[in-house]
């Protein structure tokens, strides 16, 4: 077991800890080195705490700092703090009213200002004179086919006329020798005939006297009547003849008419060959190339788009809630994206009857035709922000709508009285863009707060 220390030796063992400076100058050399290691430590506790304490002190000031700055910045956003600035105001004036319906449209060509230039006969494109972009007069040739095989039908058809003419002409040459046949036919029948009655007559009168046989008589009477057979039949052949040359003739001419009407349309054939611009404008489109071979089957083929830039138009699409609103005649407006700050003046041409129903969004296409000159400036398919102009009204006086509160179920506004707002209730009419028509409760001149004052603002901005 090990023994306690006794009551001096723990103080004999801790004082030269607690007190080693009272060492004496006995002690020698040691104790000195002692000393001074000491008071270096000392000095070195003493620094770091004075570093400690610096650090403190900047770490305060910089987190005052950010507590300035934050309450700075929040400063405009607290709640019930003072404005010293002035309210905005506006000055209740009279102004020009317009009613007025808002739409979106685009620019569309005029009907019968696009014109899509195709091909009504089948072929092979041997020149193409058009490029996008080219302007082009009405008639001016856009494009041509090759028209060897339309060259040999027309030569064709031109043969079959001159050989029609031929067949007319043999008809106008032997016809008339027919008929005059048949009638030299006719009349040596009938003078056959004269001579049969002549002999048939004196054989009678032979016969009664005893002078002739009855076989006479009887053979008088045969050449009689093949006489009078023949000159019917000669008669017959007359009138055939005559009615053969006027068949044939008919025929002759209704065969050259025939043939003509193949040269003509020969020749319009030839004529598809060519083609040229049915309107004046600028190519919009070219959709073939030289060398390829189209055919115009139950569609003509598309060569090129021709469209007039001097007949264009606005077609707007106006919902159908304000449609009603709309009419022929109503002056109207618009802008494009391409020049926002041009305004163009127009007027309401056409209301399309059917509606335009995409999204289940029902629009009308409403025409405007453009009266301010825009040569150069507009093209098809353009945006448009109409504005389509109903009911205008002169001298209304108005404040701007920023002005006007809701509270309570009232309509109120705040006017300037001897620098304090005062709420004040009005009526109110039309609605032009921001401005809005007092009918009563105002009067001109005076001077209302744009903002609702600081004391009333948790009032107006409520539910």
């Amino acid at each position: 077991m090990s023994r306690m220390p006794t009551d001096e030796q723990p103080g004999a063992l801790r004082e030269p800890a607690r007190r080693p400076a009272e060492a004496g100058p006995a002690d020698g050399a040691p104790r000195g080195r002692l000393q001074g290691t000491g008071d270096a430590a000392a000095r070195r506790a003493a620094e770091r705490r004075r570093r400690k304490r610096r650090r403190r002190m900047f770490a305060l000031a910089a987190l005052a700092a950010v507590l300035v700055g934050t309450g700075w910045w929040l400063w405009p956003y607290i709640p019930g703090r003072t404005e010293h600035a002035p309210p905005p105001v506006e000055t209740v004036a009279r102004r020009d009213f317009a009613a007025s319906v808002l739409a979106t449209g685009s620019v569309q060509p005029q009907i019968g200002a696009e014109g899509r230039v195709g091909a009504r006969v089948s072929g092979k494109v041997e020149r193409l004179l058009a490029n996008i972009g080219d302007r082009v007069e009405r008639g001016q040739v856009v494009a041509r086919l090759e028209k060897d095989d339309l060259d040999a039908m027309l030569a064709q058809r031109e043969a079959e006329v001159e050989l029609a003419e031929a067949k007319l002409a043999a008809v106008e040459s032997l016809g008339p020798k027919e008929i005059e046949r048949a009638q030299v036919g006719l009349e040596e029948s009938e003078a056959t005939f004269l001579l049969a009655e002549k002999e048939l007559a004196r054989t009678r009168r032979l016969h009664q006297r005893k002078v002739t046989t009855l076989e006479d008589l009887d053979t008088a009477e045969e050449r009689f009547t093949v006489a009078r057979a023949r000159v019917a039949l000669a008669g017959k052949a007359l009138e055939v003849a005559a009615t053969r040359y006027r068949e044939d003739l008919r025929q002759a001419r209704a065969e050259i008419a025939r043939a003509r009407s193949a040269v003509r349309n020969a020749e319009v054939q030839l004529a598809y060959a060519t083609i040229t611009s049915p309107i004046g404008g600028v190519i919009a489109s070219v959709s073939t190339e030289e060398g390829e071979t189209v055919a115009a089957a139950m569609q003509a083929p598309t060569f090129v788009t021709v469209i007039d830039l001097e007949r264009l138009q606005v077609d707007a699409f106006v919902d159908e809630v304000d449609i009603g609103k709309v009419k022929v005649g109503q002056r109207a407006k618009f802008t494009v994206d391409a020049f926002p700050a041009h305004e163009f003046e127009g007027r309401v041409a056409a209301i399309y009857p059917k509606a335009i129903i995409q999204d289940n969004v029902v629009n009308y296409d409403v025409v405007i035709d453009i009266e301010t000159p825009y040569d150069g400036l507009l093209r098809p398919e353009m945006t448009a922000s109409v504005t389509i102009f109903q009911e205008q009204r002169q001298g209304v006086l108005a404040i701007p709508t920023r002005a006007v509160r809701r509270e309570r179920g009232r309509t109120l506004v705040y006017v300037q009285e001897d620098g304090r707002p005062q709420p004040r209730e009005v009526r109110l009419g039309w609605r032009d863009g921001p401005w809005v028509e007092v009918v009563s409760g105002l009067e001109e001149g005076e001077i209302v707060l744009l903002e609702a004052p600081e004391v009333n603002r948790t009032a107006t901005e409520g539910p």
